[in-house]
């Protein structure tokens, strides 16, 4: 990216209305990457605030345990998509897949309104790169704890994504196709749920769900508990908690960030050793993400997981820290 070679003073560019609107349906259309970096994209706000917004339905749609489940299955099996593949293979590859799997699961990780594959792979091998220096897009010390969990994605300097990073990732079409039109399988999955919904209101009667129940239930409400779910790793996880490591970051373990994100809370231990399919390094650790990687091992639909060697573990440690 440009976003240094873009003066701190340079006016606000008029917002191209047609241009952001056709960034909704094809990533292509999204601002250049000379841009002003710190301007927040006002064109995609308007989605992010409506997809919030949406979630107040609750109030008329009412509520059923079905709508409930979905909500919390899908929840999960999005989150698994993003920690798991979109994290820890896409990023890091921390395993080895076939294409069809990786396709499969960069499908369902694209559900999660987080934007495709190859663009959340090389934002986040740049943080990586870059953690909690000046160049860090979202690092609590440089920007701030609101910027650095949900600010940065919505500013022009954060939009294209940085191709050098993933070149082992951009030979496969199919993750380009995903990438550029990267609100395909959101749709998706909202219009499935409503049909889903609507045929379970006629012909299952006793399960008192709709339509409408089940898409704000199972998309809009599910979407934004995951958003913010997964902002949490890169807010809170650099502000509270215990440092195991010495690394150069504020990167901190927190149980409790791990429970809710599948295992992505041990992100001191994830600082330490990127490479690794496993973040909760020791037992008592819980890593729900690593439980279903080993079960999708076992399976055959992945292998050769990284594993986390006892030299590496053992290093760095820190006094008085557990």
């Amino acid at each position: 990216m440009r976003n240094a070679e873009v003066p701190a003073t340079e006016p606000k560019t008029r917002l191209n209305m047609p241009s952001a609107v056709r960034a909704w349906f094809d990533s292509d259309a999204g601002p250049a990457i000379d841009a002003n970096p710190q301007r927040i994209d006002v064109a995609r706000i308007m989605p992010f605030i409506a997809i919030h917004l949406a979630c107040l339905c609750i109030i008329w749609v009412g509520w059923s345990p079905t709508a409930l489940v979905v909500g919390i299955g899908l929840y999960v099996l999005r989150m698994f998509a993003i920690t798991g593949f979109y994290h820890r293979y896409f990023s890091h590859r921390a395993f080895q897949t076939s294409r069809i799997a990786q396709f499969v699961f960069a499908a369902l990780g694209a559900m999660a309104v987080q934007r495709g594959p190859l663009w959340w792979a090389a934002h986040h091998r740049h943080h990586h790169a870059h953690s909690d220096q000046p160049e860090d897009a979202h690092s609590p010390r440089q920007h701030g704890f609101l910027w650095s969990h949900m600010g940065w994605f919505l500013a022009h300097g954060n939009y294209r994504t940085e191709s050098k990073r993933i070149r082992d990732l951009e030979r496969f079409p199919e993750l380009r196709w995903l990438d550029r039109y990267d609100i395909a399988m959101p749709v998706l999955l909202a219009v499935s749920l409503f049909v889903v919904g609507a045929v379970l209101e006629r012909t299952a009667p006793g399960l008192h769900t709709t339509g409408a129940q089940l898409l704000i239930w199972g998309f809009f409400v599910s979407t934004v508990v995951c958003y913010h779910a997964t902002y949490t790793i890169n807010s809170l996880s650099h502000v509270f908690g215990r440092r195991r490591y010495k690394t150069p970051d504020d990167s901190r373990n927190n149980i409790w960030l791990a429970l809710l994100t599948l295992g992505e809370g041990w992100h001191n231990n994830h600082h330490h050793y990127p490479k690794s399919a496993r973040q909760g390094f020791f037992w008592w650790e819980i890593d729900l993400t690593y439980y279903l990687l080993r079960v999708l091992a076992w399976l055959g639909v992945i292998w050769d997981l990284q594993p986390v060697p006892a030299t590496v573990r053992n290093s760095r440690r820190l006094t008085n820290h557990s």
